[in-house]
């Protein structure tokens, strides 16, 4: 019991550098209290004492603003980080050296019984306000941004983005000694896409020799197969550019 506390207690150090000291640790750290009464918890539900178990999940939920259900099973060294509003249900299995953000939900999408709940495998790390939904398994490795909702299964070393989640397999896996804690590289799939598909629409009308007058009046008179559109389409939108490097540009929106 004593070797898996320490084991927490280090988890702390290596993934937030704000941790100062271990007198610190111990007594201010939420997600390092809820896991503890989890363990309790989780204890008192295998050997059939359910309710006293849940009583005390409910406790540790009081205090810590962390919700684990006691049939939760969890690996060592999860740190929970701030931890505020993180929900993790009953047949959710979390894995070793998990970090899990405030805000993150693993939850169901059905009443039904039995495994309802996501398995998060090793060296995982999950961003703020993330959503993990259903009997899905997120591979080892991987790290979902903050706020995803994913609904489906990830490979491992993948970056999730989005709602619901796009799944990017990295190119480079993850080394496993090193916690993914890079919340700022968020590969922007759709954005990206739009953009591949503006520069070479506009590639196309180069070599075609068409103006973008012309481009707009052909939108404005419709597609062609005699249909009116519903709505007239915005003033700016035939001359909208890709944006550069990530950045669009505020004269096509009229910003």
């Amino acid at each position: 019991m004593f070797k898996r506390m320490r084991e927490d207690i280090r988890a702390v150090f290596e993934r937030d550098p704000a941790a100062r000291t271990t007198l610190e640790v111990l007594l201010t750290y939420p997600g390092l209290h809820a896991l503890w009464f989890h363990r309790l918890a989780h204890w008192l539900w295998l050997h059939r004492l359910k309710l006293v178990g849940r009583a005390i999940s409910n406790l540790g939920r009081s205090l810590t603003g962390i919700e684990i259900h006691p049939g939760a099973t969890i690996c060592n060294s999860l740190f929970i980080d701030h931890g505020m509003g993180v929900v993790i249900g009953e047949t959710a299995e979390v894995g070793c050296h998990v970090t899990i953000y405030h805000g993150v939900t693993l939850g169901v999408v059905s009443i039904e019984k039995g495994k309802r709940h996501p398995t998060i495998e090793d060296n995982v790390v999950i961003g703020a306000g993330a959503k993990v939904l259903g009997n899905i398994t997120i591979g080892a490795g991987s790290r979902i941004g903050a706020n995803a909702v994913v609904v489906r299964s990830v490979p491992p070393n993948s970056v999730v983005v989005g709602v619901p989640g796009q799944v990017v397999v990295r190119s480079h896996p993850q080394p496993a000694a090193l916690t993914d804690l890079a919340h700022d590289k968020l590969p922007d799939t759709i954005g990206i896409a739009l953009e591949s598909v503006m520069n070479r629409l506009a590639a196309l009308e180069q070599a075609a020799h068409l103006p973008a007058a012309e481009v707009g009046a052909v939108v404005t008179n419709g597609n062609g197969n005699g249909y009116t559109p519903l709505r007239e389409p915005h003033p700016e939108a035939a001359h909208l550019q890709a944006p550069e490097h990530g950045v669009w540009h505020g004269e096509d929106f009229q910003i």
